[in-house]
């Protein structure tokens, strides 16, 4: 969630280039102070097509990350730009406190209770930005269309609750839903340290600018290691002026604070059309995506409500998306998606260009590297659930054996496991953390504290839409634990391409002490084997012939994920050095990865 990569706002239109100088488009830039009901004022640019021939809409892009400068639109805009700088009026907004935008920033700021009457949030900043523009700015055709990428898409997400007569349609790009189940700063109640870190540091050390941490290690896992506990950060570094930081420490668990910034109680209604697209390796905010598209899709009578889904990381349907990391999808999807489905859907609802025809679902399968479209999703027709069971010798195969007994190992919380190869570089500006999900895992397969299990080589191709479950029969001598499941596609070592490679395509993590409940964490019986149902989330793939099918399930994952102590504690960040124990993890044989095996 970072401008470095705001795709779906400006960053994404400079970065998108275009085929020369001689075919940059030009734009009149103007730069605002729109004032909300409460009297303050956001910064906001409007770049207007010069030249204009017709009364345009306005495309909205809301953003914690600074808007444009004069300078930035001098030279002309790159003529990959020249559909939206020709037929919209863009509008880039900061939100409350960030930049020269007036009022407070908070992180995420949750509806506000509908008892305040003068209460105001990311909604009803939206509603009086579009009432603003249209009423103000000459030459609009009454329409608004918003869009955004991560914590933009979020803000389109709140535009969306209550959305003005004028706003007519949304599209949000991986905004989270829920910041404790699924998306940038927990999974499943674990806390996504060096991300959480990193990131509150980044737009809360300063109002003007995206600061960076300043590491004094090339490698971030030592950094991280050496911290030690999660209370020295506050004490070393951040000394309470870190406000998400104070936040993270004093809701440990899913209490009302994180209820109140899910979505969950308030998408009750489909109340203009939207398209929720997700990247199958999107290393910030997978989840959201799909978790909204299904709270909207309960109340969706009139068909406005779709899901998108292809191979890209955080951001990545902007760029050139033929490729991620070493990964060739044989066509540039993120090309396809601009053209094909971002570009005639403002179109169309802003324009009135074009007919409307767009699957319920459109998803990308890779492995087979083609899209795919799906009359739900995920999918209830054509699709059946198989289990591929952990069996004997390390070996996955979809019968089960009979056998009892059980593989283990011991974990260490002060040599954790990795999440990416060595060094670890901090997560901004990256380029390593935008593309760790489909690095090859071998540098992990045989620590002694990972346990895998395979396939034979598949005789045929095995295809997979629709959610992932692992049903894990597990045990730790401990009395709390994380339980990390990973689904990979194994290349064949006599392949052409990227031969032996061990491609994640699947993966979560689970605090076992949220087990029974998010919100009443419970130690765990020691040596008491106990069944987990570990949601690895919705994918479209394609195990092709001569691949394997490969499991791997570890307890730690550092330090994108902070360590269990693997004692009980009632809060994590009150442990201290002493409390962080080894213990002996067991995982029983009969555990299964459920498939939605495509007939």
């Amino acid at each position: 969630m970072k401008r470095a990569i705001l795709f779906g706002g400006w960053v994404g239109a400079v970065l998108l280039i275009g085929q020369g100088e001689d075919a940059r488009v030009f734009v009149n830039f103007q730069e605002i102070m729109i004032p909300m009901r409460d009297g303050v004022r956001l910064q906001t640019v409007l770049l207007t097509p010069k030249n204009a021939k017709a009364a345009l809409p306005f495309l909205i892009d809301r953003t914690p990350y600074g808007v444009p400068g004069r300078e930035a639109t001098e030279q002309g805009l790159p003529a990959g730009q020249r559909w939206r700088s020709e037929n919209y009026i863009f509008v880039a907004q900061n939100i409350r406190g960030r930049f020269q935008s007036e009022g407070k920033f908070v992180m995420f700021r949750p509806p506000h209770h509908p008892r305040e009457a003068k209460g105001v949030d990311e909604t009803t900043d939206a509603w009086d930005t579009v009432e603003w523009l249209v009423k103000n700015v000459p030459n609009n055709n009454g329409r608004a269309g918003i869009a955004g990428t991560s914590y933009d898409g979020w803000t389109a997400v709140m535009a969306a609750l209550n959305p003005h007569p004028a706003l007519q349609a949304a599209i949000e790009q991986a905004s989270p839903a829920d910041q404790f189940l699924g998306d940038d700063f927990h999974h499943n109640g674990a806390f996504r340290l060096s991300y959480g870190f990193e990131y509150s540091a980044m737009l809360e050390t300063s109002a003007t600018e995206n600061y960076r941490f300043p590491f004094d290690r090339e490698d971030t896992y030592d950094w991280y290691l050496g911290l030690g506990a999660l209370s020295n950060a506050d004490e070393k570094y951040f000394h309470g002026k870190v406000p998400t930081w104070t936040d993270f420490t004093r809701h440990p668990n899913y209490d009302t604070f994180w209820q109140r910034q899910a979505f969950a109680p308030y998408l009750n209604a489909v109340k203009l059309p939207i398209i929720h697209v997700a990247g199958w390796w999107d290393q910030e905010d997978f989840y959201g995506p799909q978790k909204i598209y299904e709270l909207m899709e309960r109340h969706d009578s009139e068909k406005r409500n779709y899901f998108v889904a292809g191979p890209w990381n955080h951001g990545g349907w902007n760029g050139n998306a033929r490729k991620l990391g070493a990964i060739d999808f044989g066509s540039d999807t993120a090309a396809y998606y601009r053209e094909k489905i971002f570009e005639p859907w403002f179109d169309h609802w802003l324009r009135g260009q074009g007919p409307w025809k767009l699957a319920e679902a459109t998803v990308f399968e890779t492995g087979a590297n083609q899209w795919q479209e799906h009359e739900a999703w995920p999918p209830k027709r054509g699709v059946e659930a198989r289990r591929l069971y952990f069996r004997e010798g390390r070996r996955l195969a979809f019968d089960a054996s009979g056998e009892g007994g059980f593989d283990e190992y011991v974990s260490d919380p002060a040599n954790p496991v990795p999440y990416r190869p060595r060094p670890v570089p901090p997560t901004y500006p990256g380029p390593e953390w935008r593309v760790w999900l489909v690095q090859d895992q071998r540098f992990v397969d045989h620590r002694p504290d990972v346990l895998t299990w395979e396939t034979e080589p598949l005789k045929e191709d095995l295809r997979v839409a629709g959610d992932i479950v692992t049903e894990l029969v597990a045990s730790t001598s401990g009395t709390d634990s994380d339980w990390v499941v990973k689904l990979i596609d194994v290349y064949p070592d006599e392949g052409k391409e990227l031969p032996g490679y061990q491609l994640m395509i699947a993966n979560e993590i689970l605090r076992a002490r949220f087990r029974n409940s998010f919100e009443r964490p419970e130690a765990l019986p020691a040596g008491k084997a106990l069944k987990y149902a570990i949601d690895l989330h919705t994918n479209a793939h394609a195990f092709l012939k001569g691949h394997r099918v490969m499991v791997q399930v570890q307890s730690t994952w550092f330090p994108v994920y902070d360590r269990n102590p693997q004692k009980f504690m009632p809060s994590i960040f009150g442990a201290h050095a002493a409390d962080y124990v080894k213990a002996t993890q067991r995982v029983y044989r009969g555990s299964a990865v459920v498939l939605p095996v495509v007939k």
